[in-house]
């Protein structure tokens, strides 16, 4: 187990470091094609969470750029307004909106779902990006921990309640969860809240991802009848407020090394553009193309086979009914 954590960690930032770097997007983007940005996104509806900086922003921005509705969910109205304001200065788009929510709590999601889908729009695309990486333990007002309630059960609430105006928007309609690639260091663990005496924020936010990407996997099958598209994927190391914040050492270390902001969102955007047969739902993604889930010899695959009951616990932790 030790030697197997001690090689995980080792591929991956070996893996990383030739990979997720800026060298690495200035590397990937010669095989992108143009004409797969230049499509128009008019009169469709795109809700991001966490849009008021760093990579959401910049998806927002790219959304908002192409025509498209943009409905910016943040938690700090201040900061939610000046960039709203921004993004609609540098776009020339009008269309974009601000809406207030705290997505470390599954009730205050659960009021803006009701209350958004009161006006009954089709969502189009729904961008899962809000994150946090917490170094110290921390339990929100609901009992949650504070990484779990925003990366997890802020997702998963936000996901499965916009089902019904995704819907609306099939067989177009698609869910895109902003994962990150440190999901590579850890398997799926049954430890959702990270019970464990000695807390490990980098480690929590690694296990948060990969469940998110476990998820991704769950919504593909359980929907696929609805002609609803599921998709995750990681934006590289970019050099973002939160980064910044909450890995200080790994920013200094990698300075000039990292993506920006906009190459992070470029893959976000991308998935937002594509037509639905260019992309495989449940499929993880990086710099437009699709992306292993786990690295060699990591030991993270068989993890996986323990979704079904984690998600019952998640449900259940989100004051959903079985």
């Amino acid at each position: 187990m030790f030697l197997q954590k001690a090689w995980r960690t080792a591929a991956f930032g070996v893996y990383g470091f030739t990979q997720f770097t800026k060298s690495g997007f200035i590397e990937h983007s010669k095989k992108f094609k143009e004409e797969d940005m230049k499509i128009q996104m008019d009169g469709k509806n795109c809700i991001v969470t966490g849009a008021n900086s760093g990579i959401g922003f910049a998806t927002a921005e790219g959304l908002a750029s192409r025509g498209a509705t943009v409905y910016m969910v943040c938690r700090n109205k201040e900061r939610g307004e000046a960039a709203q304001s921004q993004i609609q200065s540098n776009t020339g788009n009008p269309n974009i909106h601000l809406e207030i929510c705290d997505l470390s709590s599954v009730r205050d999601i659960k009021t803006f779902v009701s209350q958004f889908s009161s006006n009954d729009k089709p969502i189009h695309v729904l961008v899962n990006n809000a994150g946090i990486l917490e170094n110290s333990r921390k339990t929100t007002s609901e009992g949650l921990e504070l990484s779990f309630a925003v990366n997890v059960a802020g997702t998963y609430t936000m996901t499965e309640l916009l089902i019904p105006l995704l819907e609306k928007a099939s067989p177009d309609a698609r869910v895109i969860t902003v994962s990150s690639g440190g999901m590579y260091n850890s398997p799926l663990t049954k430890d959702l809240q990270f019970s464990e005496s000695n807390f490990d924020g980098t480690l929590q936010y690694a296990r948060n991802k990969r469940l998110q990407v476990a998820l991704t996997e769950k919504w593909a099958e359980k929907y696929s009848n609805k002609g609803l598209g599921f998709y995750s994927m990681h934006p590289g190391w970019a050099e973002t407020p939160g980064v910044a914040k909450s890995l200080p050492g790994f920013s200094e270390k990698l300075q000039g090394k990292l993506r920006t902001k906009e190459e992070g969102a470029d893959t976000v955007i991308w998935l937002a553009l594509q037509p639905k047969e260019k992309l495989v739902s449940g499929a993880f993604y990086f710099d437009r193309a699709e992306a292993p889930k786990h690295l060699p010899f990591a030991g993270t695959a068989t993890s996986h086979s323990h979704i079904d009951s984690i998600i019952e616990n998640v449900r259940s932790l989100c004051g959903f009914s079985s």
